[in-house]
């Protein structure tokens, strides 16, 4: 929560220190659901490396049915960048999209998934 004062500084006293606390995994907890789970738990994943690999070990452990995985290591220039390079990971394997725009991915997407709910 935000101060309602500043914090004074005291001659020879220890910095602040702040605290942090684990996010709840909720890919995770919405893959699991028994009664109430959605017919298609989609999650993401952006990885720096061995792409393929980490996401599809991310997808069995979060529990998910599938996982749009991406390379942001710098050199591709897809963090900031208008266009994205993704692979679409379920249990019948890696599905690669060519290059296009952030907004084509979208829509690809949501194409996608109005195919596999009919």
């Amino acid at each position: 929560a935000a101060s309602d004062k500043k914090i004074k500084k005291t001659k020879g006293a220890a910095m602040p220190t702040l605290e942090f606390v684990e996010n709840p995994d909720i890919l995770h907890m919405v893959s699991q659901l028994k009664k109430e789970r959605p017919a298609l738990v989609v999650g993401f994943a952006a990885e720096t490396n061995d792409v393929i690999e980490n996401a599809t070990a991310k997808r069995l452990r979060k529990g998910c049915d599938w996982i749009l995985a991406n390379d942001v290591s710098p050199e591709t220039g897809i963090m900031g960048g208008t266009e994205n390079d993704v692979t679409l990971i379920s249990d019948a394997g890696a599905d690669n999209w060519p290059r296009m725009s952030k907004d084509a991915v979208a829509r690809q997407l949501a194409q996608r998934i109005a195919e596999y709910l009919g």
